[in-house]
């Protein structure tokens, strides 16, 4: 399973609520055309992201695809057909965005996460070391871990979703702890 993950913010004078209403209507429509490979989708509200160039709310979309086969079908669909106007719209009130690719390495994709723990493997340990210590915690946890794909993206290798905080072991560190926020509550369940 593939993610292709997008952070976006809306334009200074551009009404929250609006932008979010929009967005929302964007994301079903979408889900109501799923082109062949896509999964769905899920938005996020989150604050202080640090590799974005905005001090306010964020957001960031989740496009659960087959394959990177997927990702071509859904770029075409996103900005096309019934989805170009609700696309369009909310694209006009952005002020920036920057997007990755995933892939789910360990896990559950779960439908409510509430942490997004972003990390880095340490230095001087080897992936499957790195993946041996993190894969019963993930497990015990019901979380998910997944590896950014070809360095597409401005985060750290790797996210950690859960519901609730996640331990780390001692000497590891996590770049970048947030805090999501479901938006708009009638998306397809991935």
């Amino acid at each position: 399973m593939l993610a292709y993950v997008f952070w976006h913010w809306p334009q200074p004078g551009v009404d929250t609520e609006t932008y979010v209403d929009h967005l929302v209507s964007f994301h079903r429509i979408l889900n109501e055309n799923k082109p062949v490979g896509f999964h769905g989708s899920r938005v996020f509200r989150m604050h202080g992201v640090s590799w974005l160039d905005t001090t306010g709310d964020a957001y960031e979309d989740w496009y659960l695809l087959d394959d990177s086969a997927a990702l071509d079908r859904i770029n075409e669909a996103a900005v096309s057909g019934v989805c170009e106007a609700p696309h369009n719209l909310v694209a006009r009130e952005a002020a920036g965005g920057t997007a990755g690719l995933y892939r789910l390495k360990t896990g559950d994709i779960l439908t409510e996460p509430r942490f997004a723990l972003w990390l880095s493997k340490p230095d001087g340990v080897s992936y499957a070391d790195f993946y041996s210590t993190l894969e019963p915690i993930i497990n015990e946890a019901h979380a998910a871990l997944w590896q950014r794909q070809m360095t597409l993206g401005p985060t750290s290798e790797f996210l950690v979703h859960s519901a609730g905080e996640i331990q780390l072991p001692e000497a590891w560190t996590a770049s970048q702890v947030l805090t999501l926020q479901s938006v708009g509550s009638d998306q397809s369940q991935p």
